[in-house]
């Protein structure tokens, strides 16, 4: 961990309407993917709506990698079907930590991100300072399935002996 700036904790809350793979539901699980790490939640079975509430912390190295996200029907006797991936960048998220905000009020927002052609955000995503952090909540709309959004949250751990963004 010579290089790590840090960790990004991803709060994976849960996810909205997603698609059917098996009979009448799916058993959704997410995983998460950045350079040669790889985490995942655990699954949900039977539900299009699942309340995931899982922590997984990446540890950075390259501000400027993006994080994939897949979600997963998960089957026993056969391969866990696809149910949609999206991916998003940090480099924003990164800016706001640099700053090194301290004494602001409670829920003031840093900046926004807006939805665009180039990220899988459904809905501006606002960066935030919140209980002495910088906190980035968001709604991710899944690429290459019929429908389905996930919402996370994201939180910046220092750690020492890292570089520090």
């Amino acid at each position: 961990m010579e290089n790590c700036l840090g960790l990004l904790r991803i709060h994976v809350e849960r996810g909205v309407n997603l698609a059917i793979r098996d009979v009448v539901s799916s058993d959704p699980y997410v995983v998460i993917k950045m350079d040669k790490q790889k985490l995942k939640t655990k699954v949900v079975k039977k539900n299009l709506n699942p309340e995931w509430n899982d922590n997984l912390t990446l540890s950075i190295s390259d501000p400027h990698a993006p994080v994939h996200l897949h979600v997963y029907d998960k089957d026993t006797f056969s391969f866990d079907d696809k149910m949609g991936d999206a991916e998003f960048a940090i480099g924003p998220f990164i800016e706001a930590v640099k700053m090194r905000l301290a004494g602001l009020p409670n829920n003031t927002i840093i900046t926004k991100v807006l939805p665009s052609r180039q990220n899988c955000l459904a809905e501006e995503s606002h960066i935030v300072w919140k209980d002495g952090k910088v906190v980035q909540n968001m709604v991710l709309r899944l690429r290459n399935v019929e429908c389905g959004e996930v919402e996370l949250q994201l939180h910046w751990i220092d750690i020492s002996g890292s570089r520090h963004v």
